[in-house]
């Protein structure tokens, strides 16, 4: 049995997929995701994501290649759960990988991957990227099945998608994000209570970190788009120094 979960240390992963969708829009090779991503690990990142998708709107092959060879701090490689991108990990071993459902012609992950309606196939997929020693996490919703899923298949971690509670806050629905965090705090309470680590992310800004950043089970927050917008305004050490307060402030006892 896990032991009782407690407000321990919160890890930060940066995600710089969108420094890459910079660089993209004009085609040549700046900026470039590495040197955010060394820029990230200085400013005090405990780890870096970088999402390899299927139409590589963003992130590129390239980028992975030099982000496992030159980090010094995990690689948390996030990909679709297809035989391309098995081929990928299974070739740069990243410290984590975490399997996420993508569809071509969304804007941005829309949802958590459906582990309990495709639990055979992903436990076999998921069955080699273990045995190469990667982490393997699963992006999913907070509903208990899905949880249970994923514990039953072997996932190390589950990374839970904070995005609908973010979307609600911005959109001023105040008693349906409360009911969507506290479902999200179930959520956790469940996963550890199976054994899984409990990471979380999508969406969080500083108006919407700290209530998830207190969950005492998350251990790990991964937080991209808004870091990477934030840096045009103030830079990126600054933005991450900031999201580093605002989850240790979360942490403190007696915290609001």
């Amino acid at each position: 049995m896990p032991s009782p979960a407690f407000a321990g240390p919160l890890r930060l992963g940066v995600n710089i997929d969108h420094v890459a969708t910079i660089r993209n829009a004009r085609g040549g090779d700046y900026p470039d995701p590495l040197r955010a991503a060394l820029m990230a690990e200085g400013a005090g990142a405990d780890g870096i994501t970088a999402h390899l998708r299927e139409d590589r709107r963003h992130i590129r092959d390239g980028d992975i290649e030099t982000l496992a060879a030159q980090l010094t701090v995990p690689l948390n490689f996030e990909m679709a759960a297809t035989p391309e991108m098995q081929a990928i990990a299974l070739r740069h071993r990243p410290h984590a990988v975490c399997i996420v459902p993508e569809r071509r012609e969304e804007r941005t992950t829309e949802g958590g991957l459906d582990v309990a309606g495709d639990e055979a196939r992903l436990a076999d997929y998921i069955a080699p990227l273990r045995e190469a020693g990667c982490r393997v996490s699963l992006f999913i919703g907070h509903e208990p099945r899905q949880i249970y899923s994923a514990a039953r298949i072997g996932a190390a971690v589950v990374e839970l998608h904070t995005g609908h509670y973010c979307d609600l806050h911005a959109e001023g629905r105040l008693a349906e994000r409360d009911a969507e965090l506290a479902a999200l705090a179930d959520g956790a309470r469940h996963a550890h209570a199976l054994g899984l680590e409990v990471h979380a992310g999508h969406g969080l800004s500083f108006d919407t970190v700290r209530p998830v950043a207190a969950f005492p089970e998350v251990v790990e927050l991964n937080i991209g788009h808004f870091l990477i917008s934030e840096a045009i305004f103030i830079g990126l050490p600054a933005a991450i120094a900031r999201m580093r307060r605002e989850m240790i402030d979360a942490r403190k006892p007696g915290a609001p």
